[in-house]
């Protein structure tokens, strides 16, 4: 309990900011794919209009990211990547706990919000509370797919997030990624990468088509991309959890920075010490 109130605001601002995503991703989608919508009516080809989401999501991550709330939090917004930074000894197990369960709620709570704002035009096809499911090439695809980007992702943060030359720029390589993804990815799965983001669809609609692929695979890839990360630069090469650790912001993971936002070559130091 100590723990959790001393860390409620990094939860709560985990879960503003996948609610805020599911937000983005609903409102977004509607204003693409409803078939009434004036801007639907006006792009015929899908592929353009998914490139425009793909803008319009990758945008919101980067937004997010580079948010108050982001640089403090963290920004992982996802479980797999919880879960991967805690396997590379960098998130304490309380905290892992937490950040999942407030994931899921603040994803949850942003789809709801977008059911009450939108109605119909959000809840039935073809927007269907924007749920991922395998794309026409099946499951088999759709698994691969969520590997995949997972995998890629979870590496270009460590490559990013862990070079003093380039951590700054990690949330512009996420989101830069997530633009790609949404046109490229997305037909094979419907670009989840995110048990959580997943389970903020799948619940309200109850569709659960192939759910347990999506609560797999994105751990599973980013796990093999840590691993891989690992083996290449050693064990010692992960030095935050955060990806945008360049602010001033509070840090209450196991960190390797010091206050000006430095690699610290040290042992890291108790969150009661250097890293506040």
């Amino acid at each position: 309990m100590e723990t959790f109130k001393k860390h409620l605001p990094e939860y709560l601002m985990e879960a503003a900011e996948l609610g805020i995503f599911m937000i983005s991703a609903g409102v977004f989608t509607c204003i693409f794919e409803y078939p009434g919508s004036p801007i639907h009516q006006a792009i015929y080809n899908g592929d353009l209009r998914r490139f425009f989401i793909g803008i319009a999501m990758g945008l919101t991550a980067i937004a997010l990211i580079y948010s108050p709330w982001g640089k403090q939090s963290g920004a992982h917004m996802n479980p797999a990547v919880t879960l991967t930074f805690y396997r590379l000894g960098k998130v304490k197990q309380q905290d892992v706990i937490f950040y999942i369960l407030f994931q899921c709620l603040g994803g949850l709570l942003g789809v709801y919000l977008v059911a009450l704002l939108l109605g119909k035009v959000f809840t039935q096809p073809p927007i269907n509370y924007v749920v991922t499911v395998p794309g026409t090439l099946g499951w088999v695809a759709a698994l691969l797919g969520e590997l995949v980007i997972a995998f890629i992702m979870m590496m270009t943060v460590l490559l990013t997030s862990n070079n003093q030359k380039l951590n700054r720029f990690t949330g512009l390589f996420s989101g830069c990624l997530v633009m790609l993804y949404v046109f490229l990815e997305a037909p094979l799965s419907g670009f989840g990468m995110n048990p959580a983001r997943t389970f903020a669809s799948a619940f309200p609609s109850q569709i659960w088509t192939a759910f347990w692929l999506y609560v797999i695979a994105p751990p599973v890839g980013m796990l093999l991309g840590s691993t891989l990360y690992q083996y290449l630069f050693g064990k010692r090469a992960v030095k935050c959890a955060k990806l945008h650790h360049d602010n001033h912001k509070r840090c209450i993971f196991r960190c390797d920075y010091n206050r000006n936002g430095n690699i610290d070559l040290s042992d890291s130091l108790p969150i009661s010490g250097k890293n506040l």
